[in-house]
C-alpha cells in the first residue's frame, strides 16, 4: 500500500473528485444542485477565490476530499479557515486519511497566515466526532442557520 497523498485538485481531476462529492451528499441526505456542483468546481480552481480543493490518493485512487475556504473574522487580525466538507470513501475510512486531509487544510490555512481552522459536523456522526475530539477542541458554540424558502 503506498502512502496517501494529499493533492490540491487540478481541472483533470474532475473524474475522481465527483464520485467523491456525490458520497459526501448521500452521507448526509442531501442532493445539491448540477449548478452549485458546478460553481463549486469553477471556485475551487480559480485562483482568485478563497475557496480550495484537496484529494486524498493512494496510488491511483481517490480515496477522500477535503474543500476549505478562507474568510475575514471580527474577532481575529488575521483570516479564518472554514473546513466546509469533509468525505472520506467507508472503505478507506480507519486508515487516517480523514486525519490528514484535515491536517492539510490546516497547513494550508496557516501558511495562508489564517489564525484558526473550524469545522462543523452532524451531532450524530460519531465516528466522525471521535476524530475531531482527538485532534481539534469543541467550542461549545451551537450552530443555528436561516435559509430562504
Amino acid at each position: 500500500m503506498a502512502a496517501i497523498r494529499i493533492v490540491p485538485v487540478t481541472d483533470a481531476d474532475r473524474a475522481a473528485w465527483a464520485p467523491l462529492w456525490q458520497g459526501y451528499q448521500r452521507f448526509y441526505e442531501i442532493s445539491l444542485s448540477e449548478e452549485v456542483t458546478e460553481t463549486l468546481w469553477s471556485r475551487a480552481l480559480d485562483p482568485a477565490e478563497p475557496v480550495f480543493a484537496a484529494l486524498a490518493w493512494d496510488g491511483g485512487a481517490a480515496l477522500g476530499l477535503v474543500h476549505y475556504l478562507y474568510h475575514r473574522n471580527s474577532w481575529t487580525l488575521g483570516d479564518s479557515c472554514y473546513l466546509n466538507d469533509l468525505f472520506v470513501l467507508p472503505e478507506a475510512r480507519g486508515r487516517g486519511v480523514g486525519r490528514a486531509l484535515i491536517l492539510h487544510c490546516h497547513a494550508a490555512a496557516r501558511a495562508a497566515g489564517c489564525e484558526t481552522v473550524y469545522w462543523h459536523t452532524h451531532e450524530t456522526n460519531s465516528t466522525a466526532r471521535a476524530l475531531y475530539d482527538r485532534i481539534g477542541h469543541r467550542t461549545g458554540y451551537l450552530q443555528y442557520a436561516m435559509t430562504d424558502g
